[in-house]
């Protein structure tokens, strides 16, 4: 025994937070995994080895509840000492989904954070109720659209820009691919832009908001979003997936910005998607994005260009907007190939309270950008 017996562990105020995950396989393999995922998630121990008392009984995970979902699916309720989390969001995802990403067959599907955990993150800084404020449109869907494609130059992109926020698009953003490019400078890129946005809406008396992409390597992430601030930029776009989740919650969080921060997919669907998903569409478009401060989540909607399911749109729907303590609800931004057709569909299914996100099928509709807009808003209302 390489460890003292009876180790005790200070300030552990015995208050626990909750991760329902869903295990696959048999019933034993299921059993057996969640007690190797309860280990490695905190001690990371041989479990023969660990010591009775604080280590085997407060800071290593316990399996709270377990029972069957459907054929070879079982859920299964960890508990894990909030004291493990070390208020930083960097450490509840490893606490969350670490090591046990490289076992087979499990996925987060809720957080159950108390408010003491919850206390911890500011949350959105806008959420839906502010994000419409800014944008003075107090009650239909919101419609978006990406700049793109790729290739194009800051003063071709500039004129797209302006032709959509002339047809009262509510929000345009950089496509999540048109960063810093030899043929797309970013400080260029985004000053036109917001010329552009800032003209039109002189034009229309909108408040259309403008999103700059700040995915960018760690170091300069922050600057891009000052840099788009200054600028006049309305927003903010940064994929988590690529930048990781904390440096979303570093724009939130930080008072200089004061903008909107709208979360794209690109990379995430390592985490959803296929028959090894690590997280569930609730978990990870809803409940991460709101913990990192988002104001809108993007994600890849069904019927669309990618395998996705109703179900895990309106799991994404979910965690958007259900209740989670202090942390305000956010917009759902459904996209990946949407079309004129699709509208009143997800009006139905997404009800009022949703970002719609139509890219190549604006286009498709005619050659006409603005005219096409005022299509889409016709049809929301």
């Amino acid at each position: 025994m390489t460890l003292l017996q009876n180790i005790t562990v200070p300030n552990l105020s015995g208050e626990r937070f909750r991760v329902r995950y869903h295990l696959t396989g048999t019933e034993d393999e299921a059993r057996a995994n969640a007690e190797h995922l309860r280990n490695e998630q905190t001690v990371e121990f041989p479990a023969n080895l660990l010591p009775k008392g604080d280590l085997s009984e407060r800071i290593a995970g316990q399996v709270e509840g377990f029972s069957p979902v459907a054929g070879g699916v079982f859920a299964v309720t960890i508990s894990y000492a909030v004291e493990t989390v070390g208020a930083e969001l960097t450490q509840l995802m490893n606490v969350v989904l670490s090591n046990g990403s490289f076992m087979s067959g499990v996925r987060v599907e809720r957080l159950d954070l108390p408010d003491s955990l919850l206390s911890v993150f500011r949350g959105p800084r806008f959420g839906i109720e502010g994000l419409r404020e800014l944008l003075g449109v107090p009650d239909r869907q919101l419609l978006c659209t990406p700049i793109k494609p790729m290739g194009l130059s800051p003063e071709q992109l500039a004129d797209m820009t302006y032709r959509l926020a002339l047809g009262g698009m509510d929000l345009i953003k950089d496509d999540h691919g048109i960063t810093n490019l030899p043929f797309c400078p970013f400080e260029e890129r985004v000053q036109r832009c917001v010329e552009a946005v800032a003209r039109a809406n002189r034009e229309t008396g909108l408040q259309c908001l403008y999103a700059a992409n700040v995915t960018a390597p760690a170091h300069l992430v922050l600057a891009r979003a000052l840099f788009a601030k200054n600028a006049g930029a309305g927003a903010l776009l940064i994929c988590p997936a690529t930048t990781g989740f904390d440096a979303a919650r570093q724009l939130a969080d930080d008072d200089r910005l004061n903008l909107p921060i709208i979360g794209h997919p690109a990379g995430g669907g390592n985490f959803v998607s296929g028959s090894e998903a690590r997280y569930s569409h609730y978990a990870f478009f809803g409940q991460l994005h709101r913990l990192a401060g988002a104001d809108a989540v993007i994600y890849m909607n069904y019927g669309g260009r990618f395998p996705i399911s109703e179900q895990d749109g309106l799991d994404a729907k979910g965690g958007c907007r259900d209740p989670m303590g202090h942390l305000k609800p956010i917009f759902p931004a459904p996209g990946g190939g949407m079309t004129l057709k699709s509208i009143p569909e997800l009006r139905e299914v997404y009800g009022s309270e949703a970002v719609f996100v139509v890219g190549g099928g604006l286009h498709q509709h005619g050659p006409d950008l603005t005219a096409n807009v005022r299509e889409f808003l016709k049809l929301m209302g």
